[in-house]
């Protein structure tokens, strides 16, 4: 147990403890996962976010995935999202992302997945590109489906636009939570994320303190 709980602290540790501007959130998700084929399924996914500094609901996504496994514990996936943006009640400029990912399963626990997007604004003509790596670790809890994870990712923006994506390491994200099977079919993570963005040109950094909840059914 102890060399499990190392592990959560060391991914959980590049989270830095202090920022210039802090916001409390809420995020919600939900995915419904069915099979097409033998090594092929479909995902459908749907999120919404609340946070003060915008006033209330301020973030919507839809879209989905098609995802492929092409060797043990290697999965690829290919998606699309549709983004949308409130400032206090006023709309935002809104985005469409496709998307592509590589998950592969270590064993032990641990799990990687590697994302890249390419984002269409409607502030502008530009493409942005970003990837999107994460590092997970899981430690079954009691059986039945519990369980505990943390979970580190970067944001490397690729390029800089016209319309507000700004080129190099944007922020990152650290989460701790648990897994919590609902049904056979329908599972729930709760837990807390802590996003960090970085300041760029004299601007101050955030830190959005984000209580999370993501519900998961198997069709």
């Amino acid at each position: 147990m102890r060399r499990h709980i190392s592990v959560m602290i060391f991914v959980l540790a590049p989270a830095p403890v202090l920022a210039q501007q802090t916001d409390e959130q809420l995020w919600l998700q939900a995915n419904a996962t069915t099979s097409v084929s033998k090594d092929a399924e479909v995902t459908l996914e749907s999120v919404s976010r609340v946070g003060d500094r915008a006033g209330g609901f301020y973030h919507a996504e839809i879209g989905g995935w098609v995802t492929f496994t092409v060797a043990k514990g290697v999965e690829v996936a290919d998606g699309y999202r549709h983004v949308e943006d409130w400032d206090h009640g006023a709309s935002l400029p809104n985005e469409e992302r496709l998307r592509q990912q590589v998950a592969i399963t270590l064993g032990g626990g641990f799990a990687v997945r590697v994302r890249g997007e390419q984002r269409f604004n409607s502030a502008g003509p530009q493409v942005g590109f970003r990837i999107r790596p994460q590092l997970r670790y899981s430690l079954p809890v009691g059986g039945k489906g519990f369980a505990l994870f943390v979970a580190h990712e970067d944001f490397f923006n690729l390029n800089t636009t016209g319309w507000g994506q700004r080129g190099g390491y944007e922020r990152m994200r650290n989460t701790v939570g648990f897994t919590v099977p609902l049904s056979p079919r329908l599972k729930a993570d709760i837990g807390y994320l802590n996003q960090y963005r970085f300041g760029r040109d004299g601007a101050r950094d955030r830190m959005d303190h984000i209580a999370t909840m993501s519900v998961s059914l198997t069709l």
